[in-house]
């Protein structure tokens, strides 16, 4: 008697699995069948954006005949700097290193490669907000009177100046690719339903004050006065996909 009951069981699952089964058949069917129609719209959209920093790129390159020759070269150098900066009010945090490295310097004159020494470079940033601008000409020369070369200046948004462009920016683009895709749902004869996602991109760059050779030809002073950052151009791009019916 209870081996029948347990048979009973047994093909009362199997028959509720069979119909489980074709009824997500028959929803996967109906889903390919009738799938949801949509759009595609790109927006874009360009904004003013005045910088707020002004960020002097050092570089510091030593040679040694030994690596930690190179390397306690560089970092003599870099402590002169730094006092000289910390003397100007900078902290520790504000002077930033972007990259160190030591590596071989080969000679390859005799038609095999032989190593001639080692050389250290230390990348350093500092950055200036533009309200202290006269702080630029001293940042500078105290650099070059430790024997630091410069890479370049920069104008550049602070983190909080990104945040709010990037923003504005993303809001702008997405209005755009909605009032496109409104317009394509139109010209389709359907109208514009929800949106389904929205992918966001956008494009931030620094823009160059002063270039390695505009350095060298201008004293810090002479820099300084140069320094006028205008607006420059930021700019979001954004994928939206929406439902139309």
């Amino acid at each position: 008697m209870k081996h029948k009951m347990d048979n009973s069981i047994i093909i009362t699952l199997i028959i509720v699995g069979a119909v489980v089964l074709l009824a997500l058949i028959g929803l996967g069917f109906y889903s390919y069948s009738n799938p949801a129609k949509t759009i595609s719209s790109n927006g874009m959209a360009t904004i003013k954006a005045l910088p707020d920093l002004v960020v002097v790129y050092f570089n510091i390159q030593t040679t040694g005949q030994t690596s930690d020759e190179a390397s306690d070269k560089n970092a003599e150098i870099y402590d002169k700097m730094k006092g000289s900066l910390m003397d100007l009010g900078f902290s520790e945090e504000e002077i930033q290193t972007e990259s160190f490295s030591v590596y071989p310097d080969y000679d390859w004159q005799s038609g095999t490669q032989r190593i001639k020494g080692y050389i250290a470079t230390h990348s350093v940033k500092v950055e200036i907000l533009f309200d202290n601008k006269d702080m630029i000409g001293e940042t500078i020369d105290a650099g070059i009177n430790a024997w630091a070369g410069i890479s370049y200046i920069n104008y550049e948004l602070t983190e909080e100046n990104q945040n709010k462009y990037e923003a504005e920016a993303i809001k702008k683009a997405t209005e755009n690719a909605r009032t496109k895709a409104e317009a394509a749902a139109i010209g389709s004869g359907s109208k514009l339903g929800s949106v389904i996602s929205v992918s966001p991109s956008f494009s931030y760059a620094p823009w160059i004050a002063f270039a390695e050779a505009d350095v060298a030809k201008s004293s810090g002073t002479e820099i300084e006065t140069q320094i006028t950052p205008s607006e420059q151009e930021v700019s979001a791009s954004v994928t939206a996909v929406y439902r139309i019916k």
